[in-house]
């Protein structure tokens, strides 16, 4: 175990946990919402730290980042624990459960991201706000190793300890689950408006953000709700890729998967306001190719994980009208 970073000493050996807006106040011996989290003697210790649930070299477009890198792979890694608790959960084993896990710290880590020739590591599968400490001093030290860092995040972490990570992180895909405050509070027992701010404030930072919107039937794929989330996003800059990805049943959350051609028209809409919309979990590579705004030269071809940069000169500009495209490459 290693002592937590943002938290506080209460009264009767009670901690207030700060690292997350839910700001649990936990009892001796007790953890908090994510269960990683735990009061010993009225000290707060964090029970990940270095515990490693998966490790892989994966596609940077499966975190999904688009327009960062295209074509490359980086190691990515995750532990357990989440502090949200959405129905239909993708990786409920490890966020909702306790997976076997290795220890490996810091220093081991990047030397496995260099032994593999990955530029960089990405922090995923569960929840990487709540690995908080060890995300950080891993991050901290792989920027002095010259790699990079991915978060793959549903955003929900207070603004200190969100201010040090941007330190550190070039690029990051976060979860924006829905455009209703009753939704998130329903469905992930979390607060959009602390969502949004924190993708104003990682933007405004200068890191990479793309957004990613799971389209759940009848919950948050509604063609108003899209538009009023697209023009949000547009109101920041109409540059920032957004994914919406399709629903399958998973976990708690049986309802039928999402229906294509209700998709599709969600993508159209949402590309009404945003330069770069995307369509995952379909096989179709029509809605996963980049696309100049301007002159629709195909920039990037994508078949599955299989990308190809095709319509971009060193420089970044489209090669048929000479448009900027902010992909990072």
């Amino acid at each position: 175990m290693r002592e937590a970073l943002f938290y506080e000493e209460m009264e009767n050996g009670l901690v207030r946990c700060m690292l997350c807006p839910k700001q649990c106040v936990i009892e001796k011996e007790q953890v908090g919402f994510c269960r990683t989290r735990k009061n010993v003697d009225g000290v707060l210790y964090t029970l990940i730290y270095g515990r490693l649930s998966s490790i892989a070299t994966d596609p940077i477009e499966k975190k999904p980042l688009y327009h960062y890198r295209p074509g490359t792979k980086i190691l990515s890694v995750g532990s357990w624990g989440c502090n949200m608790n959405c129905p239909w959960c993708q990786n409920h084993e490890i966020s909702q459960g306790t997976p076997q896990t290795q220890k490996v710290d810091p220093e081991r880590l990047i030397n496995i991201a260099l032994d593999r020739g990955s530029p960089g590591i990405a922090y995923t599968y569960n929840e990487p706000m709540i690995w908080f400490e060890f995300v950080l001093d891993t991050s901290r030290m792989a920027s002095a190793d010259g790699l990079y860092n991915v978060l793959v995040t549903n955003g929900y972490i207070s603004p200190d300890p969100f201010k040090l990570l941007l330190q550190t992180v070039q690029a990051m895909n976060i979860d924006l689950k829905g455009f209703d405050q009753r939704f998130y509070q329903k469905r992930c027992g979390a607060d959009l408006e602390v969502v949004k701010r924190n993708i104003r404030l990682a933007y405004e930072e200068g890191v990479h953000i793309e957004l990613t919107t799971l389209l759940i039937p009848d919950e948050n794929d509604s063609i108003e709700k899209i538009t009023e989330q697209c023009q949000w996003i547009a109101s920041i800059d109409p540059a920032i890729p957004l994914h919406l990805s399709l629903y399958f049943p998973a976990y708690r959350f049986n309802k039928p998967p999402s229906d294509l051609t209700h998709a599709i028209e969600l993508w159209t809409t949402a590309k009404s306001y945003l330069q770069y919309v995307y369509l995952g979990n379909q096989l179709e590579s029509e809605y996963q190719r980049t696309l100049c705004p301007d002159c629709s030269n195909v920039l990037v071809e994508r078949k599955g994980y299989q990308t190809q940069v095709v319509g971009l000169d060193e420089g970044g500009r489209c090669l048929k009208c000479r448009r900027q495209i902010p992909i990072v490459r």
